[in-house]
């Protein structure tokens, strides 16, 4: 007990201050992922016994200057032997004594009954199926029995005939043992095709299912080894001649089995010393991973201080380096130079792009850069391959840094693939590379482009989920008008579906003009009234004409249901598992402002206005953190202002816009965001506009009505008569005018 304590305190309680301690694991981290990054580089560099290896590019030239060598390629011959061994079936020997045995027993079976039913000392026939039942198998049933009392002589020697003409067709040309459980069916259905009663099928199915078939067709190891070496026999040792001056090993081409066997039988294999070498790619991976560091301190040092982005960028880092790194393992082809063309196939701008969608774009255009230097040291310095990421990588950043449809990922795909083909045609000719190599080296580069965008959709979820990063494509999916909740929404309050569509154009044209996210406040403001669908009648959008609920109770109970609809919003959001960005919103986006008209309502009804307080009709927050949040909360308050305008000109409507901000500004629900009075004049201007375009004017069409009725057409009048009210919107009386309008109201 007491060492017990000990280690505890000594060994497991450090530990877990260790772990609990946030800039102790992020440095863990760091150290994690460089001696990833450096194993997996490491494996380009690992040391073998001799100078070359099988599958490595050669660093030089080798010739042989001696005399003509002749020798004994082993695996050559190997190769030769094992292609001829392959050659020779397997022999099987036929075993006679099985059927033999097999009939013999049908003859025996078939006398064991013809002599129970000419036994004269059994008394009936009763007697007679009583012993019978005990010489056949037990599954017979007593129909077969009796049959095969009652059949005579003739009958049964054809029965007899029957089966064991069947047991010859299938097993007099040899059966393997796995053949058994199919011949044995065969026989079956052999059975049920004759053309007997079925009470003699029966017993012959019986027969052949208690039968135990044993194979007739053995393998024969000993013929077949005997046939294996005649054949290898016939095999002569490959010679292989080498001449004076021949070139081994060429410089720039992958070292092969055949040129190390040859190498050995010059004796010119020698050791080397790796250390050296993996000092140098120590440092050089030290190195980046310093640079990678300094960039984050420089322009990223929120991102450096947060764990989850030093995983993600770790882990995206090293997951490409690793598909890089099988990527160059796979063989193509004999012929180096198509060989080759395979480094072409690394996907590094699927990592580049996933940077840029779950990060940002200058990081992603640095990570970019880092990737080439790695797919250079993995490519064993071959500037293309490099070239190559680099290019790709880069145009991949620029087509998804604004994702704003799921098409740009295709069409990323698309230009990754230009490019890709541009540059590897480019490198070729600068290198007088053969036309078919660089043809071969086009392809691989278009295949990059898609593969880096199969890469990126395909692992962009789980990222999202793992690391609770909401990106475009996410909001993308939120966006879509089949989405549940907007259905919900639409179906349950479709006054503030309208107003959320409304409040979205507003807010998305805000936003873009300041340059702040204008998807994600597209999204947010579809969702930020969704806790409405919890009591939808008590909000005016979507209450029937005189039919307030407010009206029958008191104004701290309307206040507490109308501000409610955030908290209820939010709980929907989280029940839907929506990212927290926009959770963030739809719980800010009335920040704390006063319910002014319950609150006024209130004091004007209380006997002691002065203990009406203003913060229990207030919102509880919190106020907007982020432009995002406060541009909808400005959008939202405005739209349902200029909605209840009775001449929304463009003065009236820039009147009562710069009024709503100015107080939002007034009541300090704009003070912790990054807003500044530019950005809140460039907002002011863009919601004039797009609301001068909501209410823009129509034109009246002539009513034709009088001239109708002059005319004498009065019941074509009444016709047209309708058809202007529909156009104009002005009914022709007051009466009709409100029974229309309930009834549309009641009906919606």
């Amino acid at each position: 007990m007491k060492w017990s304590k000990l280690v505890w305190k000594y060994v497991q309680l450090p530990a877990l201050r260790f772990f609990k301690n946030t800039t102790a694991r992020r440095i863990l981290w760091w150290v994690l992922f460089f001696a990833l990054s450096f194993g997996v580089l490491a494996t380009n560099f690992l040391p073998d016994q001799v100078e070359m290896k099988a599958g490595e590019v050669a660093k030089k030239d080798v010739f042989y200057n001696g005399g003509n060598l002749t020798y004994t390629s082993e695996i050559k011959t190997e190769e030769a032997r094992n292609h001829a061994a392959q050659e020779v079936e397997q022999v099987f020997r036929l075993e006679p004594r099985i059927l033999t045995e097999l009939e013999s027993e049908t003859s025996s079976l078939f006398k064991n009954i013809l002599n129970t039913k000419n036994d004269e000392n059994l008394e009936d026939r009763t007697a007679r199926i009583e012993k019978l039942k005990t010489l056949l198998p037990e599954k017979l049933t007593q129909a077969s029995l009796g049959a095969l009392i009652d059949a005579d002589e003739q009958t049964l020697s054809s029965l007899e005939a029957e089966l064991k003409g069947i047991i010859r067709a299938r097993m007099q040309s040899g059966v393997v043992q796995e053949q058994l459980e199919g011949t044995k069916t065969d026989m079956s259905n052999d059975v049920a095709a004759l053309d007997l009663r079925q009470s003699y099928k029966d017993f012959l199915q019986v027969v052949i299912d208690q039968m135990e078939l044993q194979p007739n067709k053995i393998y024969d190891p000993v013929t077949t080894a005997q046939a294996v070496e005649e054949k290898l026999a016939q095999v002569k040792p490959v010679q292989i001649t080498i001449k004076p001056g021949e070139k081994i090993v060429e410089k720039g081409t992958v070292v092969s089995l055949e040129q190390i066997e040859a190498l050995q039988f010059m004796g010119l294999q020698r050791k080397t010393t790796p250390f050296l070498t993996f000092l140098g790619l120590f440092g050089f991976v030290a190195m980046v991973y310093i640079m990678i560091f300094l960039y984050l301190q420089g322009y990223k040092p929120t991102f450096l201080k947060q764990e989850s982005g030093i995983v993600l960028l770790g882990l995206l880092i090293n997951v490409s380096l690793i598909i890089a790194k099988i990527v160059t393992v796979i063989q193509i082809s004999d012929r180096p130079e198509y060989a080759a063309q395979l480094g072409y196939l690394i996907p590094m701008a699927g990592c580049s792009m996933l940077l840029a969608i779950l990060t940002d774009a200058p990081l992603a255009l640095f990570g970019t850069v880092i990737l080439a230097l790695f797919t250079g040291v993995i490519t064993n310095g071959q500037l293309a391959y490099a070239t190559v990421a680099l290019v790709g990588g880069l145009v991949g950043v620029y087509q998804v840094s604004r994702l704003s449809q799921r098409a740009q990922l295709v069409r990323a795909s698309i230009y990754i693939a230009l490019v890709n083909t541009a540059a590897i045609i480019v490198m070729g000719l600068m290198w007088n590379q053969p036309m078919a190599v660089i043809g071969l080296g086009a392809i691989m580069g278009m295949v990059n482009g898609v593969l880096a965008s199969v890469l990126t959709i395909g692992t962009l979820p789980f990222l999202e989920s793992a690391f609770g990063i909401t990106t475009s494509v996410k909001l993308l999916e939120l966006s879509n008008s089949n989405h549940p909740l907007l259905k919900k929404l639409m179906l349950e309050a479709p006054g503030t579906y309208h107003h959320s569509i409304l409040v979205g154009n507003l807010a998305e044209a805000a936003a873009d003009a300041i340059g702040a996210d204008n998807l994600l406040v597209r999204v947010a403001s579809y969702f930020h009234d969704i806790g409405k669908v919890k009591r939808p009648y008590y909000f005016i959008e979507n209450q029937l004409p005189a039919d307030n609920p407010h009206d029958k109770i008191a104004p701290t109970l309307s206040t507490l249901i109308i501000t409610s609809h955030v908290k209820d919003g939010v709980e929907l959001l989280k029940e839907y598992r929506f990212p927290k960005a926009i959770i963030d919103i739809i719980e800010q986006h009335h920040g704390t402002s006063l319910v002014s008209f319950f609150y006024h309502k209130a004091k004007e009804e209380g006997e002691k206005p002065e203990t009406v307080l203003e913060s229990d009709f207030r919102y509880q927050g919190p106020k907007p953190q982020t432009r995002e949040a406060a541009i909808i909360v400005l959008a939202d308050s405005v739209q349902a202002a200029v909605h209840v305008l009775e001449k929304p000109t463009k003065g009236h409507l820039e009147a009562k816009v710069r009024e709503i901000i100015r107080q939002k500004l007034d009541d300090g629900q704009l003070s912790e965001c990054d807003l500044n009075f530019k950005d809140l004049d460039i907002i002011a201007q863009t919601f004039v506009r797009v609301l001068s375009g909501m209410f823009h004017h129509r034109i009246e069409y002539p009513n034709q009505v009088p001239k109708e009725m002059e005319r004498g057409k009065a019941k074509n009048g009444n016709s047209h008569k309708e058809s202007a009210e529909q156009d104009t919107g002005k009914p022709g009386n007051g009466k009709t005018a409100g029974k229309s309008s309930g009834g549309g109201s009641a009906s919606s």
